[in-house]
């Protein structure tokens, strides 16, 4: 098959790198929730190779992804895993936790079973980095944002592009603090958490 592309991922896998290096440098098992093309895998794997680089989507995206990884055939990237939020998730325990532009396509119900979720495969100490965009105190940071929000509303009206303070308040539930909020380009973010409790 041919592999899927996004013009997104090569974009923005670059400044993502630069963030993973510094928050994922004693880690060393990742699990990435919502996969996508398979894309952001080969490329974070293959420069961080200390990473077990574990990818995950849903079936129908896993044999994109799949063509993406057997392309490459990284030593540290095992085949995908199924995994979608509200179903079952793996039983292994992973140090570190990696999701890019998921949040605003998921339900806000699916927002709060992954968040839920997370105590079952991460123990205290985990990184948790989750990039995207965000709202801060109800507010878009940018006009291209706002747009953004509009565009996907008319995709499904479960799409939107979410508070900040609200997830920051289900990853707290979860156990996790935000440790740093990066300014990336394009007016995402990438948030930064750690497990500090059970």
């Amino acid at each position: 098959m041919s592999k899927p592309h996004s013009d997104a991922c090569e974009r923005n896998r670059d400044p993502i790198l630069a963030v993973l290096r510094e928050y994922f440098v004693d880690q060393r098992h990742v699990l990435e929730i919502g996969s996508g093309t398979g894309q952001h895998a080969v490329h974070f794997a293959r420069r961080l190779p200390q990473l077990i680089w574990q990818a995950s989507d849903r079936d129908e995206n896993l044999p994109g992804i799949r063509a993406w990884l057997d392309e490459v055939a990284l030593p540290n990237t095992p085949p995908p895993l199924t995994l979608d939020v509200s179903g079952p998730w793996p039983t292994a325990t992973f140090d570190a936790v990696f999701s890019a532009n998921t949040l605003h396509i998921m339900a806000w119900s699916e927002v709060e079973q992954l968040f839920a979720r997370l105590p079952d495969v991460t123990g205290i100490g985990a990184t948790l980095i989750i990039y995207g965009p965000f709202k801060y105190d109800g507010c878009h940071s940018s006009d291209s944002n706002v747009a953004f929000d509009l565009s996907l509303q008319t995709r499904g009206s479960h799409m939107a592009i979410r508070d900040a303070e609200a997830v920051d308040a289900l990853a707290n539930r979860a156990g996790f603090a935000l440790i740093d909020d990066v300014a990336m380009p394009a007016n995402n973010r990438c948030r930064v958490w750690r497990r500090v409790s059970i």
